[in-house]
């Protein structure tokens, strides 16, 4: 997998205009793990992208009145098929984490990339996503070397607040695909 000038390659590129810049330039070091479906337990379709981009339709489905105000992204999202939707530049702060803190450090927008899994908290991801989010990881550790100690699910450095990726994700399997991707690369 490829990245040039802070956007995947291999990824379908729908900007969005709730980023920002890091502060002075922060470097990338923590990667976190979430999940999202819109509405909520349904897969595929519009929604995500509409929301990421700040276009989504209140009227569409109840759930969206409530959210439609939000101004958030991820810099990606992994599909349950294993498309990957870039939506902010890496070196670039994008919206995802809110009140948050890892290891003592407040603010994890500020330091963090944040990868959205098209799921829920109980329902298994796909070996597709698994595959998808190692490669993506082994790409950001290429350009940010400090992720590959600080890999978090939302729910770690949010605890009051988000439960994502929740129990149905495999952080064993998903660290056993990396190491692997990382033993093929140095072969």
């Amino acid at each position: 997998m490829h990245s040039e000038h802070g956007w995947l390659a291999d990824a379908r590129h729908v900007p969005s205009p709730h980023h920002d810049c890091r502060p002075e330039d922060e470097i990338p070091s923590l990667l976190v793990v979430h999940n999202i479906s819109l509405p909520p337990g349904e897969f595929g379709g519009p929604w995500i992208d509409a929301l990421f981009t700040g276009t989504i339709d209140p009227d569409a489905h109840p759930f969206f009145a409530e959210i439609a105000h939000l101004r958030v992204s991820a810099h990606c999202l992994i599909r349950r098929d294993g498309e990957i939707v870039q939506y902010v530049p890496f070196d670039k702060r994008a919206w995802h984490a809110g009140v948050s803190q890892y290891q003592g450090r407040e603010r994890c927008n500020d330091f963090s990339i944040g990868i959205e899994l098209e799921g829920t908290d109980t329902l298994p991801y796909t070996d597709a996503q698994y595959e998808q989010l190692a490669a993506v990881t082994r790409t950001l550790i290429s350009l940010y070397p400090a992720i590959a100690r600080n890999l978090t699910g939302h729910s770690d450095i949010a605890p009051q607040r988000k439960t994502d990726p929740g129990p149905a994700f495999d952080w064993e399997r998903f660290k056993t695909l990396l190491t692997a991707l990382s033993e093929k690369e140095m072969t």
